[in-house]
């Protein structure tokens, strides 16, 4: 879609260094890698899965003034293509010196983006594979799509410490096409990533391809709906936000913009200003880790597990957004500027919009009595990025209201992952979506760490359940009910889950400090729709992904 020029984006997110938290450049990851390459003695085979900000310690990004100098650490993860070795190191960009260094044994790092490709080269071009694709009358190997993924740990031996992708395949019928409608069902190949051998082809049997295109592209919709009007957005004086640098202000909120490959999208120093203090909020919030169970159990199936967060990272797949398509309105971006796999830095033009939406009534009372009505509209400043893993989008929103409500909200957009079927068999473990088509049941789980910081860092759980009185003295007409608060205290008993029949809630608040009528203040966290996994508690995917069993993690 084109970009009317009245319509241009804002100022895009400036290059200078002027807070502790604002993300490294692309000279500062690329200066970092040159640094270890140097003092390291690294070998040509290695990769660098991570070059990021070593976020200062708390006191000196509170304590900070404007103006004054920045200490800059590059915080890097590094694998070693020519043993599997997997190394944390810290470098100091203002000294140019490694100032801590690591072998962490026994792990792997995510995915990179050039493993992806890499990968599905190595699997094209295998003898073994093309066969398997030529027994299923398909003989063009460029148009065969294929989708590494990880593979996951289940004791078997020649697997034991090897960087493992399992792909799943799918075909086009041109380069364009939407490979997704056309599953090669039956085919995988099992590719170790350190060396992209292909170790084995695993052939389960040529079913036949569904037979329907999938073509969603505009082009081939054969009709669109013309009985919308236009629908303007105008903000004649422009936004009611200011940007400065990754620091944003409005409507006396105020916080900080930040980006990594890991975790996509990042919220610093939040906070509400109220009578000209700002009041903190929250110090980081951010997408921890997600995962995407597949409940089929079959030989082809059982290893479906997308840690999209963990093991190929949102940030790192994060779109470069649109202006009238994926944001609408008067819309500031801000780049995304992550390394790549050799240690060099690519930038994602608009990898965050934020603009301003009008949210309906904010508040609003009619006295029935005087015919006297008061409303208030509400508005609300959106901050969003969206990543494409695989087949699927996922749309990350964060809220922010005037009446200093926060609110996340995750939308899932994209292609559902599909599989053949035979014809005339009907799935236990999936729905057919078209002739021949099956999508496999699954679940989406995400998980955000919330670093609180309510009017400080002295904070304290809650967990409030509503309790009804037993009928008595004190409750003669058996009527009453009441809020019940009970202090989370240890991380075990901070291991919590929704109960909606209870209304359960739970607060963080800062004891230390009261609010207009002597009452401690904070924040209710509000539990939204939500579901516990259906794998069984002796499932790999649960033993990787632990946080899944409960809703609510604790540290007090």
């Amino acid at each position: 879609m084109a970009i009317p020029a009245e319509k241009e984006p804002h100022a895009a997110t400036p290059r200078a260094v002027s807070h502790p938290l604002d993300p490294l450049t692309s000279e500062e990851i690329a200066g970092a890698a040159a640094i270890l390459r140097a003092q390291r003695r690294l070998g040509p085979r290695v990769r660098f899965e991570t070059i990021v900000l070593q976020e200062p310690p708390k006191d000196v990004v509170l304590n900070h003034k404007p103006g004054s100098a920045v200490s800059r650490d590059a915080f890097v993860v590094i694998l070693d293509n020519e043993d599997g070795s997997t190394y944390e190191a810290v470098v100091s960009l203002n000294e140019g010196q490694v100032t801590s260094w690591r072998h962490v044994p026994g792990v792997q790092p995510r995915i990179m983006l050039d493993e992806f490709f890499e990968c599905e080269a190595a699997v094209r071009a295998d003898p073994e594979f093309l066969a398997a694709l030529a027994k299923r009358g398909i003989t063009d190997p460029s148009l065969v799509m294929v989708d590494p993924w990880s593979a996951g740990y289940y004791g078997y031996p020649d697997e034991e410490g090897r960087r493992l992708a399992l792909t799943r395949n799918f075909l086009r019928s041109s380069p364009t096409d939407n490979g997704y409608a056309r599953p090669i069902e039956g085919l995988s190949a099992l590719v170790d990533l350190n060396s992209m051998e292909v170790m084995r082809v695993d052939d389960y049997g040529a079913i036949p391809l569904p037979p329907k295109a999938g073509n969603y592209a505009a082009e081939f919709v054969e009709e669109f709906r013309q009985d919308l009007k236009p629908l303007e957005i105008t903000q004649p004086e422009g936004p009611s936000f200011r940007v400065d640098g990754h620091g944003v202000t409005w409507q006396k909120w105020h916080l900080r913009i930040g980006f990594t490959p890991r975790e996509g999208l990042v919220l610093h120093t939040v906070g509400y200003e109220d009578q000209g203090r700002v009041r903190p909020v929250l110090y980081r919030a951010a997408l921890s880790d997600m995962v995407v169970p597949y409940g089929d159990p079959s030989k082809d199936h059982y290893r479906k597990n997308a840690f999209d967060a963990g093991e190929y990272g949102i940030g790192s797949l994060t779109n470069s957004l649109m202006l009238g398509c994926d944001c609408l309105g008067e819309i500031y971006y801000f780049d995304a500027t992550l390394n790549d796999g050799r240690g060099g830095a690519f930038t994602i033009p608009n990898a965050v919009c934020m603009h301003e939406e009008d949210y309906g009534i904010l508040w609003k009372h009619t006295d029935w009595r005087t015919g006297h009505v008061e409303v208030r509209r509400s508005r609300r400043l959106v901050v969003s990025s969206i990543a494409t893993v695989g087949n699927y989008e996922y749309g990350f929103f964060w809220y922010f209201y005037q009446d200093g409500t926060i609110q996340l909200e995750i939308k899932l957009t994209g292609i559902i992952n599909t599989a053949g079927i035979p014809s005339g068999e009907t799935p236990r473990y999936g729905t057919i979506v078209a002739p021949l088509l099956n999508a496999h049941i699954h679940q989406h789980f995400f998980n955000f760490r919330l670093d609180m910081s309510v009017d400080g860092e002295a904070n304290t759980a809650y967990e409030v359940n509503t309790v009804a009185e037993p009928p008595g003295p004190d409750n003669p007409h058996a009527n009453a009910f009441y809020a019940e608060a009970t202090p989370l205290r240890t991380e075990l008993a901070a291991q919590r889950v929704i109960d909606p029949m209870k209304g359960r809630y739970w607060v963080v608040s800062n004891p230390a400090v009261k609010n207009a009528l002597g009452q401690p203040v904070g924040y209710k966290l509000m539990p939204g729709e939500n579901i516990l996994p259906f794998a069984h508690p002796d499932a790999s995917i649960i033993k990787r992904e632990g946080f899944m069993t409960r809703h609510l993690w604790v540290t007090p």
